[in-house]
């Protein structure tokens, strides 16, 4: 039997706190949603004035990030690009996005999970999200 580390609901629960606090402090508001190896949703928070339209791209950032084990912003960039990478209609899933802010969480070499954070700009959606991954880097996973 194969044993696979994967994020519980309490440090899922954790990311996003830290996530939502550092985006308080510089008075913004955004989206984040944390999920599972597959994609599926763990934990989420919109805050108060952030996009509805960023809702459902956050967990699609989680979702995307999780399901290809990379960034968003990097299958983004090949979208742009197609010469260089393809079109994300070959996914064959609407669900898959390519707009900063989607990061997937490595533990011993498999991934475990992503955060999807939306509703600012790339880049700061990008820096949100790596937050999250700074918090984690020696945490317990249940």
């Amino acid at each position: 039997m194969k044993t696979v580390p994967m994020i519980g609901y309490q440090v899922a629960k954790r990311i996003v706190e830290v996530i939502v606090q550092k985006a308080l402090e510089h008075q913004k508001a955004a989206v984040v949603a944390v999920s599972d190896a597959h994609g599926e949703l763990i934990a989420f928070a919109r805050m108060d004035g952030a996009p509805l339209s960023s809702i459902r791209v956050a967990a699609n950032k989680a979702w995307t990030a999780a399901r290809e084990r990379k960034p968003t912003k990097e299958i983004g960039d090949k979208i742009r690009h197609p010469e260089k990478g393809f079109d994300v209609a070959f996914f064959g899933d609407n669900k898959f996005v390519g707009w900063g802010g989607g990061i997937p969480i490595w533990r011993d070499g498999q991934v475990v999970g992503a955060i999807g954070v939306s509703g600012l700009s790339s880049d700061e959606d990008i820096a949100l999200a790596t937050l999250g991954l700074e918090l984690i880097a020696n945490a317990n996973f249940s």
